[in-house]
């Protein structure tokens, strides 16, 4: 392996890496709040919102998260409404990835005993109020696991961006392999970071998880 590739080209790695985690962290927070909601309204006792929650999650579940990312690249463009590579990209990331996370949060939720909203309820709280304090709290603990499982997946998912010229680590690696003429080396040193992204927080998943069996 041709470690000269890494050190030559390191200003674009880091700089590759550098909008990677950016695109991550901010799809990573968003995707969070945005599927709690869509997680809420599919058991809110409204149906109109029932069926948003359930239309959102069916759709986005089940379309390549490429596909978004053109949307909102190329088809937003078409009409008048350009966005760049990085924005449409974490766009997609987030939509794609909050319907994963709008199905793990409603199963946490439904595992919690229906008798601690009705408690909630009678002791003055409203259903808002009970879900945020009361539900919530609880089925995110117990959904750790899984939401831990697909922010690893948004980690890796977020290699789409160098489609649309995202600036992340695989719009950087597709550079330094056409000025070079070198791919096998520069690929697995993209691979490399990636680890550098994704065992951290895989090993800090299983810790948390442990801390928190230790304390219920």
């Amino acid at each position: 392996m041709d470690f000269s590739i890494l050190t030559e080209n390191l200003g674009l790695f880091l700089q590759g890496f550098k909008y990677t985690v950016i695109a991550s962290l901010i799809a990573l927070v968003c995707s969070f709040f945005l599927g709690t909601v869509i997680a809420v309204m599919r058991i809110a006792p409204i149906r109109v919102l029932n069926w948003f929650g359930t239309i959102y999650v069916e759709l986005f579940r089940n379309i390549p998260v490429l596909i978004i990312t053109f949307f909102f690249y190329f088809g937003l463009a078409s009409i008048g409404i350009p966005l760049d590579g990085l924005t449409s990209g974490t766009t997609a990331l987030t939509i794609y990835t909050s319907a994963f996370i709008a199905e793990a949060v409603r199963a946490g939720i439904k595992s919690i005993p229906k008798g601690q909203m009705e408690a909630a309820r009678s002791s003055g709280l409203t259903y808002s109020q009970a879900m945020r304090f009361i539900i919530l709290p609880q089925a995110i603990k117990i959904v750790i696991p899984p939401l831990g499982n697909q922010f690893i997946n948004l980690i890796k998912n977020s290699s789409i961006l160098g489609v649309v010229a995202g600036l992340d680590l695989m719009y950087q690696a597709d550079l330094i392999s056409t000025r070079t003429f070198v791919t096998f080396d520069v690929y697995i040193f993209v691979g490399a970071f990636y680890l550098i992204l994704t065992i951290p927080l895989s090993l800090g998943v299983g810790y948390f998880e442990k801390r928190l069996e230790k304390i219920s």
